[in-house]
């Protein structure tokens, strides 16, 4: 959980919603705040409602900053903070009502891992506390952050996650990870790197951007301030800025778009083929990220991509991030509207737990259980057991999903193969070395898995599957 920038002193403010006027720092706690609420009670994702928000109440520069950390700090730090308020509360905090919860997250987020003065953290939650929760509440709230503020962070983290506690759940408290993920991360990348796993889930991820082939080039966005991304040719890396200020991405030329996604897509468009190569397909092509690319690089080849979401919402998104020749079509993948055999290339981008991007999506961990895996494995395999019929003999299958957990990832891959003779397993990581002489790390093959702490990335699987 990085430290935010050093501001200056909030100050209290009468009870009563965000407002305009008034301090300044008062509005950005509050904006933090609400975003942190919405994403509880509205199962709204910060990263989408929080950019809106800082307009919408013309929060900028280090304002924007301040808020922008601690609503992502105190959404990633939630699992330690909770370890370390219990401790300092007379009241379960499961008997505490949650927005008034979600202030004392906010301050232990501030106390603990920001450079703002105790004395200032505690200062401006309590009068968070009287707002949301009224005068009676804030004596408590007061109590309770006072208490945190007696020790730091690393204090705090020998006496709620001490040496002989088992590992899973000590490092559960460490790095603020329900314990069912830590475990199923364990079985994935092993106890030599899960502690760096772990830490990396928690930085706060860089802005990577696509310049689209045909319609923006890296050269473009580094003359607006970006570099060139380690691994993906089509890939720069934005180190501070508003992604939304690059006149490429204005226009829809170039996108944001983690390397890994723009690398996945790359490797199935650059997958050797035999034969007839005009016709691909995109399963689950919403909200656009991997589409767009696709249908750029089909373009280049005067071949033609078709992108389909069951959501039509979604795949009104796709059709602004598509080449114009690209069809877009609101349809299940799971129940092709098309004969088998129709397409060369086939991208299953399918719906997981996101256990891949929490760096991004920090609450996706709190959000999710491990009934989830169970609920998304046959929506998992049923869409790539529809890729494989769609695809032609000799054309390819890419299974792509943005978490790391195996029942996700090489599970449904070998469920959906089994008791089949017509598919053969590629060596994904060989194919991606084609793309980028300098990635790896990617596993032994045949598939290939990205990692935070390795690559700067996502987490994200894939698997490449030829029909025979």
């Amino acid at each position: 959980m990085p430290p935010a920038r050093h501001h200056r002193r909030a100050q209290n403010r009468r009870p009563g919603g965000p407002r305009r006027t008034g301090r300044p720092q008062d509005l950005v706690r509050r904006t933090a705040f609400d975003v942190i609420r919405a994403v509880e009670t509205r199962d709204a994702y910060a990263n989408l409602l929080l950019p809106g928000r800082l307009r919408d109440r013309g929060l900028t520069g280090r304002d924007a900053a301040l808020a922008t950390e601690l609503t992502y700090g105190t959404l990633r730090g939630r699992g330690t903070y909770d370890a370390v308020l219990a401790l300092c509360s007379d009241r379960e905090l499961r008997r505490v009502d949650a927005p008034l919860l979600d202030v004392l997250r906010l301050g232990a987020h501030q106390i603990l891992a920001t450079r703002i003065p105790p004395h200032a953290a505690v200062g401006t939650a309590v009068e968070l506390a009287r707002s949301v929760a009224g005068p009676g509440q804030s004596k408590f709230a007061n109590a309770v952050l006072r208490k945190v503020a007696t020790r730091d962070l690393d204090a705090w983290l020998e006496i709620v996650a001490p040496a002989d506690t088992d590992t899973t759940t000590r490092l559960s408290v460490l790095h603020s990870h329900p314990k069912w993920i830590v475990s199923a991360l364990r079985d994935a990348v092993g106890d030599d790197e899960i502690g760096e796993l772990l830490a990396a889930d928690n930085a706060r991820p860089r802005v990577t951007l696509v310049a689209r082939p045909g319609r923006a080039t890296v050269e473009e966005l580094c003359d607006a301030g970006a570099e060139p991304a380690p691994y993906s040719p089509f890939g720069a890396v934005l180190p501070e800025g508003d992604p939304a200020e690059v006149a490429a991405v204005r226009d829809g030329r170039a996108a944001v778009q983690d390397e890994a996604s723009q690398l996945v897509a790359l490797a199935l468009a650059e997958t050797p083929l035999d034969g007839l190569d005009a016709r691909w397909a995109d399963l689950c092509a919403g909200p656009g990220g991997k589409a767009g690319l696709l249908s750029a690089l089909a373009a280049r080849r005067d071949a033609r991509l078709l992108a389909a979401d069951v959501q039509p919402h979604r795949a009104r998104l796709v059709r602004g991030a598509v080449d114009d020749r690209a069809g877009v079509v609101a349809a299940d993948g799971t129940a092709p509207a098309w004969r088998p055999a129709s397409f060369d290339r086939v991208m299953v981008d399918a719906p997981c737990t996101g256990l891949g991007a929490l760096r991004r999506r920090p609450e996706a961990r709190w959000r999710r259980g491990p009934e989830s895996i169970a609920e998304l494995g046959p929506l998992q395999r049923g869409l790539l057991a529809a890729a494989l019929d769609s695809v032609r003999p000799g054309g390819v299958v890419a299974y792509v999903t943005c978490s790391p957990h195996l029942a996700e990832t090489r599970v449904v891959v070998d469920d959906a193969l089994r008791g089949r003779d017509d598919v053969e397993r590629l060596d994904a990581p060989s194919v991606l070395a084609s793309v980028s002489t300098d990635l790896t790390g990617l596993g032994d093959g045949p598939y290939a898995q990205f990692w935070p702490h390795r690559h700067g990335t996502d987490a994200m699987f894939l698997a490449l599957l030829r029909r025979t």
